[in-house]
């Protein structure tokens, strides 16, 4: 629930109103695991919130740290024992976490693990925020950054996800600010131009992976539904109306799309605006024959747009030596692999 909604259920059981806010915030700046670890609300309420449901917690079902870089990759159970995966990076400046917003996924882009099972369903704002609490709880440490880059489609689950995102940002909550949030997209066309009249500060992030049309058919299914252009053309709007530069998310797989013509024709797609590219190499899973672009390679897209004037980074990878890339860890778990 958020503030409002709180307030009315307080409301509907007799309660003062400033009762919301003091639970508000048990639950999202302490981050309360139960209702008794609220230490100034009453038994009495306590008992009624216990009456009306439960508080969403996560289960950690199995976690993973990166003897490289210290990357915690969890496995989490939720209530009906689906699982998910959340991913715990830290830089220099500050506490990033990678969170899930799906179980599984049915957007199909053919170089990801998360997809392989198909889509079991979506989840819930509070299963997506328990991510993160979960996390914080488990370092002790807050978390500055957040991306939904995991297992799912944000757009999938369009109106969880932006509820997600104002409870997240709440300045009654966790206040995490809005420009520390990227949400990722494959490209779903109406929930982008949707996204830009919430009128948010967030990062969008375009995961293209493709130069053209034709090669990113190849990749990517939802190709068929939005071609390239559109998708663009969405970003644009998107810019537009937020003024929020656009991120596009580029895996480069070796023979694919990684020669010097795919940076040029890359160049030419989406110099019409303001953006930035990150570039990925891509993280191989043994379904796939896709195999990662050697560093030479890489450096010399890099290179190539950065001669078109295009504001362009590699992702530095991360846990790499425990299942890193979205989807891996869930999947042998499911497989009994681990």
């Amino acid at each position: 629930m958020n503030l409002a909604e709180l307030t009315t259920c307080m409301e509907d059981m007799g309660e003062k109103k400033f009762r919301a806010k003091q639970v508000f915030e048990w639950l999202h700046v302490h981050k309360a695991a139960s209702y008794d670890e609220m230490q100034n609300i009453p038994k009495s309420l306590k008992q009624k919130m216990m009456d009306q449901g439960t508080i969403t917690i996560l289960e950690k079902e199995d976690l993973q740290i990166s003897r490289e870089d210290g990357t915690r990759k969890y496995l989490f159970k939720l209530e009906d024992g689906n699982m998910v995966e959340s991913v715990l990076m830290r830089y220099s400046f500050g506490n990033s976490v990678c969170i899930s917003s799906q179980v599984g996924c049915r957007m199909g882009c053919r170089f990801c693990a998360s997809t392989l099972d198909g889509l079991l369903r979506s989840l819930t704002p509070a299963e997506m925020l328990d991510q993160i609490y979960r996390i914080e709880r488990d370092i002790n440490e807050r978390v500055n950054h957040v991306v939904v880059m995991g297992t799912g489609e944000p757009m999938d689950n369009y109106d969880n996800i932006v509820k997600f995102i104002r409870l997240l940002t709440d300045e009654n909550g966790a206040n995490l600010s809005q420009r520390n949030l990227t949400v990722s997209t494959c490209g779903i066309v109406p929930r982008i131009r949707q996204l830009a009249e919430e009128h948010l500060q967030i990062t969008l992030a375009i995961s293209l992976h493709a130069p053209n049309q034709a090669k990113r058919l190849e990749l990517m299914p939802v190709a068929n539904k939005y071609e390239i252009h559109e998708v663009i053309d969405a970003c644009k709007y998107y810019f537009d109306t937020t003024g929020r530069r656009i991120t596009f998310e580029y895996s480069l797989v070796g023979g694919v799309n990684d020669s010097e013509e795919d940076a040029r024709e890359l160049s030419s797609l989406i110099k019409v605006l303001p953006c930035h590219i990150n570039l990925i190499p891509v993280n191989p899973i043994k379904e796939r024959n896709y195999v990662e672009s050697s560093h030479k390679v890489v450096l010399a897209f890099k290179e190539k747009l950065e001669k078109y004037g295009i504001n362009v980074t590699i992702r530095r990878e991360m846990g790499r030596d425990i299942d890193g890339a979205c989807g891996q860890l869930r999947r042998r778990h499911m497989k009994g692999e681990l």
